[in-house]
């Protein structure tokens, strides 16, 4: 049985439906969580087959509040790519995923809301359209080696890969309602106009869990954990 590691920042946000889907395949996930007491970032990747990267609310890497526990998951992120083992990052985590494989992040102000994102060029299994509920700050460009793979509206890439085996997506395609209503009550810092934000989220829940099927099925066939 294979093992993936899941950095969790913040007590809001998890893997979310994606749990399942994992579950449902005999992949085992492991939850590390540097913001609880005594909790730690490795060194190394150690015996994990993968790394996932999740959001983080409000923080960011490069305005706001900077995420504590950037330059131990910068290293162990590095640390992965450099061993040829997949890693994986949504909202926050896609920044950090970024900027370890030689891209970054510019200042963005903090967001919520749910977008329609349309996929091209990475799986054939991957839906053409899934809406993607993005809660985050900081936006993205891309490094060599780095190829853009699914675009929001208004062209402004949303989902990359990196090399053969690691993928990002700025935005938490598992995302419940409760997720997002935790988040705003975890942190004083919110997005503006939430109420519209949880509106989006809510109308968009069953849209949401239909994609997500087609798009784990990508998501581990390229990844290689299956």
């Amino acid at each position: 049985m294979k093992t993936i590691w899941v950095v969790q920042h913040t007590e809001a946000e998890y893997l979310g439906l994606m749990e399942d889907h994992f579950e449902g395949r005999n992949l085992r996930f492991r939850y590390l969580r540097p913001f609880a007491a005594g909790g730690t970032i490795p060194d190394t990747p150690g015996a994990s087959d993968g790394l996932i990267l999740l959001g983080g609310g409000p923080y960011g890497i490069v305005s706001g509040h900077i995420l504590p526990s950037l330059g131990p998951e910068l290293r162990l992120a590095r640390a992965f790519l450099g061993a040829g083992l997949p890693v994986v990052g949504f909202g926050l985590g896609a920044l950090i995923l970024l900027s370890a494989g030689g891209g970054g992040a510019e200042e963005a102000p903090l967001r919520f809301d749910v977008v329609e994102t349309t996929i091209s060029g990475w799986d054939d299994a991957a839906p053409q359209h899934m809406p993607l509920a993005v809660y985050g700050r900081d936006a993205p460009f891309l490094g060599p080696d780095m190829t853009s793979v699914a675009t929001g509206p208004g062209g402004e890439t949303l989902g990359f890969t990196v090399g053969a085996n690691s993928f990002g997506l700025l935005g938490n395609p598992g995302m419940k309602s409760g997720m997002a209503e935790d988040l705003i009550m975890e942190f004083a810092e919110t997005p503006a106009d939430t109420l519209t934000g949880l509106e989006q989220l809510a109308a968009a829940q069953v849209g949401i869990a239909e994609a997500l099927q087609p798009f784990m099925v990508a998501l581990i066939r390229h990844t290689g954990w299956m």
